[in-house]
C-alpha cells in the first residue's frame, strides 16, 4: 500500500511562539478514518508524515460535538453545533470547553444563495470586516478554499494526488495552509466543514 502522508520535507520551524503558525506555506494530509477503534473523525499528518492532528468524537456520526485534538490527544478545539438555526451555526472553543464565548463561529449559507460561499467565520464572535473568513467551494468534489476578508487564499482542501498525478480516494485529502496562518484554526474549519458534509 502507497504512503498517504505528504511526499515533500517541511523546512526548519518558524520563530513564531505559536506551535501553529510557520513562516512557510505547509501541507497536510487528511486521512478520513479515526484512529479509535470504532469511532468517528479523521487523522491528520503535516509534511513529514508526523501525526499532526486527530478528530473523534467518540459517539454517532454527525454529532453536534466533536473535539480537535493535537498529537498527544489535548484537545485544541471543542466545535458544537448550536440548536435552533435554521441554516446552521458552529461554535469553537477553546480547550475543551463549551461555554462562555467561542472562539470562533462558523455560519451556514442557504444552500439556494447565489455565489460559492458556503460558510462564513467570525473570530472572536465579532462581526467586524477584519476579522472575517469565508469558505467558498470549488469545482472538484471535496474541494474548497478559505479566503481572508481581503479575498487572498489563505487554505484550499483537495483531493490527493500521488507524484505521479494518481489521485487517491475519497477519503484522502491535502490541505495546504498559506504561512502566518493559524493550522489548527484552518483544522477547525476544515473539521466543520466535514460535519456540514456528513463526513465526520
Amino acid at each position: 500500500m502507497g504512503k498517504i502522508h505528504p511526499e515533500n520535507i517541511s523546512s526548519p520551524p518558524s520563530p513564531s511562539s505559536s506551535p501553529y503558525v510557520t513562516s512557510i506555506r505547509e501541507t497536510f494530509t487528511i486521512w478520513m478514518k479515526s484512529l479509535v477503534f470504532h469511532g468517528n473523525g479523521c487523522t491528520v499528518f503535516n509534511s513529514k508524515g508526523e501525526l499532526a492532528f486527530r478528530v473523534d468524537n467518540y459517539q454517532e456520526k454527525c454529532s453536534n460535538e466533536v473535539f480537535l485534538m493535537d498529537l498527544n490527544g489535548q484537545v485544541l478545539f471543542s466545535i458544537k453545533k448550536e440548536k435552533l438555526r435554521v441554516f446552521g451555526r458552529w461554535s469553537g472553543y477553546l480547550r475543551g470547553g463549551l461555554k462562555g464565548k467561542p472562539w470562533f463561529q462558523v455560519r451556514k449559507n442557504c444552500t439556494f444563495s447565489r455565489g460559492n460561499v458556503i460558510c462564513n467565520v467570525n473570530l472572536g464572535h465579532e462581526k467586524s470586516i477584519e476579522r472575517c473568513y469565508k469558505i467558498q467551494k470549488l469545482d472538484r468534489k471535496s474541494s474548497f478554499k478559505v479566503t481572508n476578508n481581503t479575498g487572498e487564499i489563505v487554505a484550499e482542501l483537495k483531493q490527493k494526488q500521488s507524484s505521479r498525478g494518481f489521485a487517491y480516494g475519497d477519503d484522502v485529502l491535502t490541505l495546504e495552509v498559506e504561512p502566518q496562518v493559524d493550522q489548527s484554526l484552518i483544522m477547525a474549519l476544515v473539521t466543520v466543514c466535514g460535519l456540514i458534509s456528513r463526513k465526520l
